[in-house]
């Protein structure tokens, strides 16, 4: 079996809060599998913000971004990302000011146009009468331009002067990829759960990029990876993450269920359906299958940059599998 080709490899994690488990344990773990990465050689760790989710840990992103960098030496640490409409654009500029400022040259500000959340967290978050999704180009230039002094403008993030750290778009549709292309800023597209618009969103970019903080487009595609030695145990620790998402579609969150839990539930053929479609560009198996499956992503999409998600019970499997798919490139 070659090797991947030349491509950096990543690590997306949403600190997953697995049944049995504490918050606590889960952000320990979170910095456990933050070190190993660094170790086997994954060129970013970004956390992603979601909240009033049981199975998430990563709510207080910056926060946890601190500790992960704190906890490593060289791998960049960022956000997948910050939904800036939960954010006034001045707290984003300070806090990630502040790190970059702690961790110069190591942090990435992921920003995402979409709450991440339910309605009713995100008014607790803005508070009535807070930021919209709809304003979202002005706010990340307001952002943005908080990183430089300003006179006229009269309010100044005074510790993110001079300590702005890469700005990344993310998105799951058109919208921020063509903005992302019109700002000459690095775009990274939510394939594992949106595989649909994948294509279509990487045309949109590329279509569309000018110029700005990049001289060419950069993509990076987020991939929900489940590796293991064989393609039946990848299959067996991948089925919690569908028993959440069904959880969470029925209006139950729940934490990451066991793997056996998962084998046991009755399922209904409309749940297999809705399951196979929602993770059919998961790619789950062995080395070998999970080589073909990302040899074949970046062959369809010229990605820059994989970004790997993986979602399972234990956390020495999850560990395993990113040290299984870190041997693929060698």
């Amino acid at each position: 079996m070659s090797s991947l080709p030349d491509v950096p490899l990543s690590v997306l994690d949403l600190s997953p809060v697995s049944q049995g488990n504490t918050v606590g344990e889960t952000l320990r773990n979170t910095l456990d599998l933050a070190r190993a990465a660094e170790r086997l050689g994954y060129h970013r760790y970004w956390l992603a913000e979601h909240h009033n989710m049981p199975g998430i840990a990563s709510s207080a992103t910056a926060v946890l971004i601190g500790h992960v960098a704190g906890a490593t030496e060289r791998i960049r640490v960022g956000s997948g990302g910050i939904m800036l409409p939960n954010h006034a654009p001045l707290v984003v500029a300070e806090q990630f000011g502040t790190l970059e400022a702690f961790h110069p040259g190591r942090i990435d500000l992921g920003i995402g146009r979409a709450p991440g959340t339910d309605q009713r967290t995100a008014l607790a978050l803005r508070g009535p009468g807070g930021l919209s999704a709809e304003n979202f180009p002005e706010h990340l230039q307001e952002l943005i331009g908080y990183f430089t002094h300003s006179e006229a403008r009269g309010v100044n993030a005074v510790v993110a002067e001079g300590n702005q750290p890469p700005v990344w778009l993310l998105g799951s549709s058109g919208f921020s990829a063509q903005l992302a292309g019109r700002l000459g800023l690095p775009f990274s597209f939510a394939h594992h759960f949106a595989a649909e618009n994948t294509i279509p969103a990487v045309q949109l970019y590329r279509e569309n990029f000018q110029p700005g903080v990049l001289d060419e487009p950069y993509v990076m595609l987020g991939v929900s990876v489940v590796a293991a030695e064989t393609d039946e145990r990848a299959q067996f620790l991948a089925a919690p993450s569908g028993l959440t998402f069904l959880s969470l579609r029925r209006g139950r969150p729940i934490a990451l269920p066991t793997p056996e839990e998962a084998a046991e539930y009755p399922y209904t053929e409309m749940d297999r359906a809705f399951l196979a479609e929602r993770f059919g560009s998961s790619i789950i198996g062995s080395p070998e299958t999970v080589h073909k499956g990302l040899e074949q992503l970046l062959a369809d999409t010229g990605a820059n940059e994989l970004m790997i998600t993986t979602m399972v019970h234990g956390h020495a499997d999850r560990v395993r599998s990113y040290e299984l798919l870190a041997g693929l490139k060698s």
